[in-house]
């Protein structure tokens, strides 16, 4: 049994968060999460809402209220959102506790300890019209070196390199287009370049490993050409206070958000830790060599996971070339792989809250339910190159698939046993078909479950619906529907036994991608409870004395084993009800923006 951390994206609370955020980083840490612990594993999922920075000081002026009320209202939302969704948290809590602030404080003071976060003075940019300070992200302009012409002041999203908004050609402010004055500030840095060598040898191992996605290792190592000392510190007002004497006293002085956004996957373990009443049991899985770590975030986080995130953590062990000793927390692991989607798109564009160009996981979930939603993005989801969303093709993967192949396959399966006995027939001699679809089935927990380990979501799911085809065409070539006759009856029994045998199967196969509906497929087949442990929402107190919040959260320790499970014979069988539904098709003309409706 293998120690794995499962690290996921921290969702941003300046508002709710649409499909192509969850496709990113919600469904497929979810699915391998689920199956990690089908197959024995002890995982460890934590997340959490990322509250800090200019965008959540920007909606909230927006909204006529406080930067933490904004922050409240949508983690509230979002935690919603990704339980109804499924998503099988050990613990998603928030930045704004207490736990978070001490554990980012002494990773960052942990850093300047061994000399990699230093002072200097800068050039920051001030709104000429308020006096406010303009972060990096809130500057747009022509980028320097590929002329792109929506350039962040942080990074170019097209290039990939990392820039300062004073390289920005004609820049301009990206919340009321003035162009920013710049004066000097002082802040520290990140000392990028004496931790490149130790970064560069970790990437150089998971290259020999082979494990990575190449466009995620070889953007990663593209990173290292170009490094340079990189701001962790902001003049905001919002944010976590810099724990070093002359700028702990200092109120508009903060943390960077993506320093302490990444360090919340330790916080969160360390809140999970002293939640289970274990203070010290995060260790297992962030100071075991021996444990493993994946990070799952879309393609435009992958600098701060395989470059910012690894800097900090060995800073704060000493391993870079200025030295140093680790402080309380230990030599901390480092990623085993940064497991980054490419875009969910809809239509040709790109998703877009700012431009009404967006479909809210909200919205979906109340329509048509969170299966459908996971169906789509396990099986056209953007996990190496940009993929489409459209209501057609969503429809049509929905009903062609969901409803026609497995829904079709699990419903009638049961009405013919519900029909014929009432309950699970035994089964008789097993001729030829009936042997090849058992060895089929039992086949595809290897093959499934070994694309699931290396994170091919799409693959995975395309072989557990192959196999759904392989058993409907049993169906066809056995005809249990034509042995009607008296000395028909042991081999009628025998193919519904097969094939309740199958689904249920299939079902187990089934269920990291869609656990809802196998908790319905395995109540139709005449199991009693869950088939796997669903997440719950849970009102918390802050565990150092700040306001409560919500958390997501489950006992998970009931997940079935990866594996074939036979079924009884004499198990009851009721009438079955359709576990997936048909939709609608979309407006006239299929416009990717018009949604689909029930039936």
């Amino acid at each position: 049994m293998t120690k794995v951390l499962s690290a996921v994206a921290w969702p941003y609370a300046n508002g709710p968060r649409h499909i192509g955020h969850v496709a990113g980083f919600g469904v497929p840490s979810d699915v391998f999460s689920r199956y990690m612990r089908m197959a024995g594993h002890d995982v460890l999922m934590v997340s959490g809402t990322d509250e800090h920075g200019t965008p959540i000081l920007v909606a909230a002026d927006e909204q006529g209220v406080t930067a933490r009320e904004l922050a409240d209202r949508y983690n509230r939302v979002i935690a919603e959102d990704l339980t109804a969704l499924g998503l099988s948290y050990d613990l998603f809590t928030r930045t704004t506790t207490r736990n978070h602030y001490a554990v980012a404080q002494e990773l960052f003071t942990g850093d300047w300890r061994n000399g990699y976060m230093v002072e200097q003075t800068t050039r920051g940019a001030i709104s000429p019209s308020t006096g406010r300070t303009l972060p990096d992200r809130y500057i747009e302009g022509t980028c320097p070196i590929c002329g792109y012409g929506q350039a962040r002041g942080d990074q170019c999203d097209n290039c990939g390199n990392q820039l300062d908004a004073t390289e920005l050609i004609d820049p301009r402010s990206k919340i009321n287009g003035e162009t920013p004055q710049f004066v000097e500030t002082q802040h520290f840095f990140l000392d990028l370049p004496a931790l490149a060598g130790a970064i560069g040898a970790w990437l150089d191992e998971r290259e020999r490993e082979g494990s990575w996605r190449p466009s995620v290792l070889n953007f990663s190592k593209n990173l290292l050409e170009d490094v340079r000392p990189r701001a962790m510190t902001r003049d905001l007002d919002w944010g976590i206070p810099v724990p070093i004497e002359g700028w702990r006293e200092q109120p508009t002085k903060r943390f960077y958000v993506w320093f302490d956004a990444v360090v919340g996957y330790l916080s969160a373990s360390i809140e999970w830790a002293r939640r289970v009443g274990d203070p010290e049991r995060w260790r297992d899985w962030w100071n075991d060599p021996a444990a493993e770590s994946y990070y799952f975030q879309g393609k435009d986080n992958i600098t701060f996971h395989s470059l910012i995130w690894p800097a900090e953590l060995l800073a704060y062990a000493g391993k870079g070339d200025k030295g140093g000793e680790p402080g309380p927390y230990g030599v901390l692991n480092l990623p085993t792989e940064v497991v980054a989607s490419q875009y969910l798109t809809m239509g040709a564009e790109q998703f877009s809250s700012s431009r009404g160009h967006v479909v809210y996981v909200r919205d979906v979930l109340a329509d048509y339910g969170p299966d459908p939603l996971r169906y789509f993005i396990c099986a056209a989801g953007p996990e190496t190159q940009d993929a489409e969303f459209t209501w057609d093709a969503f429809v049509q993967r929905n009903n062609s698939e969901l409803v026609a192949g497995w829904g079709n396959l699990v419903n009638r399966t049961a009405s013919m046993v519900h029909k014929q006995f009432g309950e699970v027939p035994a089964a008789g001699p097993l001729e030829p078909v009936d042997e090849a679809l058992l060895d089929a089935v039992r086949g595809g927990f290897d093959t499934v479950g070994g694309l699931l380990a290396r994170q091919r979501v799409r693959a995975a799911i395309a072989e557990v619906m192959r196999l759904v085809g392989e058993a409907n065409a049993y169906v066809s070539r056995t005809e249990p529907f034509r042995l009607k006759g008296e000395d028909e009856r042991e081999r009628l029994g025998t193919v519904l036994h097969v094939l309740v045998q199958v689904v249920t199967d299939l079902n187990t196969m089934m269920s990291p991608f869609l656990p809802h509906s196998s908790n319905a497929v395995h109540r139709v087949l005449g199991g009693e409870g869950d088939l796997v442990p669903m997440p719950r929402l849970e009102e918390v107190e802050d565990l150092d004395g700040g306001p409560g919040y919500p958390v997501i959260t489950g006992e998970y320790s009931a997940t079935p084993a990866w594996g074939p499970r036979p079924v009884v014979p004499g198990t009851p069988i009721g009438k079955p009800a359709p576990v997936f539904r048909k939709f609608d098709p979309p407006g006239a003309g299929g416009d990717a923006d018009t949604a689909p409706t029930g039936a």
